[in-house]
């Protein structure tokens, strides 16, 4: 994975996962102990984030809640001086990113104080891209709509006009996210972001919940990823937390998050949320890499589709995802029968059945790629063994 260098921070899955604490100079924020309409005020808080473990501090100008109006690009940069004040200000050692959705708004923000921009609505501004690129500043791309009114809105997107019909019928809500992170491309220094939060009336809480579970697929960019999970709905609601008491849910998601890829984690609660990164950090899959004449960066693969992100990347020719990520399963309640059965089944599908013996006689483990296990299983049902069946077909639901 590329790093991208932050202002001389450097970003990216061979370092540790930093922390983007969040100061708002917009009134209609909806979180008031981030909100500071006064220079002062504001600089004492950003010194507070960053004493607490901020790496980037992330300034916003304007609300990006779906039921506020959004504000113009004048009148954004109305509020960039007191943003900009807030800065010189302080006394902290931080990357400072602007948060906005406007091309004009982010090339001010980059040609006083500010290092980075956090565009909350993924280059819909077609000039974005370029003005970052100029400046050689990284900028964090938030997955949205073609739409500078409806950030994160990505299920509002006309897809069958974007892309085709039979692509929109396919597709899921990661699919969309996926690609909408697409729009207008990347500059060398862009960090993908798949919008948790509710940015939309069609998106649901399942929808943010899905794509955590699959959080894995957005490194198929090859990108810095993103994150902004701090006392969201999607989480508070598991626990049944109101957003005063969901600090511990989110810190647990953190440390998942940062376990599956993330590596960025943009927060209001900086000194837990470190503490929550760093416990994900430690735990990540080691992989293997080696620099030399051929490199080899072994990437965290889990399941086919995450494969599939990687394939897509490179404009890989042929498809191997059916053969991506091993599975296990230990079935038991074999008979000889069912043992005899399994075996045959296995012959020339490229899955290895490992039988029990003694008082495990039986159990047996199946190890196989999805396609392996696919293939297992088809020979299964051809032999017309119910039980076996029947297991199958639940393993095959979950391939």
């Amino acid at each position: 994975m590329r790093t991208v260098d932050a202002a001389g921070l450097s970003v990216g899955e061979d370092h540790p996962p930093r922390i983007m604490g969040v100061l708002n100079v917009s009134v209609e924020s909806p979180y008031d102990p981030s909100v500071f309409a006064d220079a002062d005020g504001a600089a004492a808080h950003v010194e507070r984030l960053v004493d607490e473990g901020a790496d980037i501090v992330d300034v916003g100008l304007a609300t990006a809640n779906k039921r506020v109006e959004p504000l113009t690009a004048a009148e954004e940069l109305e509020r960039l001086d007191t943003a900009c004040a807030a800065v010189e200000r302080a006394d902290a050692d931080a990357v400072w990113s602007i948060e906005t959705r406007y091309a004009e708004v982010a090339a001010a923000a980059l040609d006083g104080p500010y290092e980075m921009v956090n565009d909350v609505c993924g280059f819909a501004d077609p000039e974005m891209p370029r003005v970052c690129a100029e400046r050689s500043a990284p900028v964090a791309k938030m997955a949205s709509p073609p739409d500078l009114t409806r950030p994160g809105a990505v299920e509002e997107t006309d897809w069958a006009e974007r892309r085709s019909p039979e692509w929109a019928a396919e597709a899921d809500y990661v699919d969309r996210v996926y690609e909408a992170l697409a729009q207008n491309g990347f500059t060398d220094k862009t960090m993908v972001d798949p919008a948790f939060g509710g940015w939309s009336e069609a998106k649901t809480r399942d929808h943010d919940r899905e794509t955590f579970r699959r959080l894995r697929e957005f490194r198929g960019y090859d990108r810095p990823v993103l994150v902004s999970i701090n006392r969201k709905s999607f989480l508070k609601e598991l626990v049944g937390r109101s957003t005063e008491e969901a600090l511990p849910v989110s810190l647990g998601a953190t440390a998942l998050a940062v376990a599956r890829g993330a590596d960025v984690v943009r927060t209001h609660d900086v000194a837990e949320t470190r503490d929550a990164a760093l416990v994900g950090h430690a735990f990540r899959t080691e992989l293997t890499r080696h620099e030399g004449a051929v490199e080899v960066v072994e990437r965290d693969v889990r399941r086919p589709a995450e494969t599939r992100r990687h394939l897509d990347r490179i404009d890989a020719a042929g498809d191997v995802t059916a053969d991506a990520g091993t599975r296990v399963y230990e079935l038991s309640g074999l008979d000889e029968s069912g043992r005899a059965t399994l075996r045959d089944a296995a012959g020339g599908t490229g899955a290895a059945v490992a039988p029990g013996s003694g008082a495990h006689d039986d159990a047996a483990l199946v190890v196989g790629g999805p396609g392996s296990v696919a293939r297992l299983a088809a020979g299964v049902r051809a032999s017309g063994h119910d039980g076996l069946t029947a297991a199958f077909d639940a393993v095959e639901r979950g391939l």
